[in-house]
């Protein structure tokens, strides 16, 4: 407030001595003419716009370092500062300004009472901000916690994921040995095929030999087939309650849970990550 009234009374000064220039440079006759006078006012108007200008332009640029100052202060402890253009020009905040600037410097010269002298702000300085270091450690610390809880996390879904492929191998090799097991009923099947061929021609050759058995080993060749059928529905049967007693086995059951247990896990680990 003291610089700013400073400069304005410099440039007051500065007005006032264009027009005592004037004054003392071309007011030394009694009459002057019309042109005259013109003249005169021009060319004062144009060393007062000058002057007027070039102060207006200073108070700007002054006010601008001002303005970089404060924000590269702000910026180096982290603060967020708003401003409010409308309030510029807003008569009433004026107004107050103008008055305390009346009180200030009117009582600048008197001694101030012990009521009326103010409390001022601490510099910001490492003394006046020790509460927003504090503020700034307490969330570098909760940084660092939410950095810590993060890698965490990945660890346990790293840990669910090879838990899930160790599973999904395990199911694999069980299904492996179901898939042996039935290519081995598949192996009796043919094995009982051929067998059944090799009767068939074992039938055929003794037909050629021989008319007297050819009843007897049709007979014998009906009978074989349908204990071909018969073994092959039991077979199939076995196959299927096999299969059946397998799922129902608790070795899959605990398989099928834990895989369902780790999949539901994985699901929320995503979650929380993605959240």
């Amino acid at each position: 407030m003291r610089f700013a009234r400073f400069k304005r009374g410099l440039c007051l000064k500065t007005v006032d001595s264009c027009f005592q220039d004037l004054k003392d440079s071309r007011l030394v006759e009694e009459t002057f003419t019309v042109d005259e006078v013109t003249d005169m006012l021009d060319g004062l108007r144009t060393v007062v716009h000058s002057e007027v200008e070039s102060e207006l332009i200073n108070t700007t640029y002054t006010n601008v370092l001002l303005l970089r100052q404060l924000f590269a202060q702000a910026e180096k402890w982290y603060l967020k500062l708003q401003t409010d253009v409308s309030d510029l020009e807003n008569r009433e905040l004026l107004e107050q300004v103008a008055e305390f600037e009346k009180l200030e410097f009117t009582s600048s010269n008197k001694k101030p009472s012990a009521d009326h002298i103010k409390p001022k702000l601490a510099p910001l300085n490492d003394g006046g901000s020790e509460l927003l270091n504090k503020t700034v450690a307490c969330l570098q610390e909760e940084n660092e916690k939410l950095k810590t809880r993060l890698k965490t996390i990945e660890t346990q879904a790293t840990a669910a994921l090879d838990e899930k492929s160790r599973l999904e191998k395990s199911l694999k090799d069980l299904q492996m040995i179901q898939g042996d097991q039935k290519l081995n009923a598949n192996q009796d099947i043919t094995e009982l095929e051929n067998k059944v061929a090799a009767l068939k021609c074992q039938f055929e050759k003794t037909l050629n030999d021989s008319t007297a058995n050819q009843k007897f080993l049709e007979e014998n060749l009906v009978t074989t087939k349908h204990d071909l059928l018969k073994v092959q529905d039991q077979l199939s049967i076995a196959e299927k309650e096999l299969e059946k007693k397998f799922q129902q086995t608790a070795a899959y059951r605990n398989m099928k849970e834990i895989l369902t247990k780790k999949n539901e896990q994985i699901k929320d680990l995503r979650k929380r990550l993605s959240k």
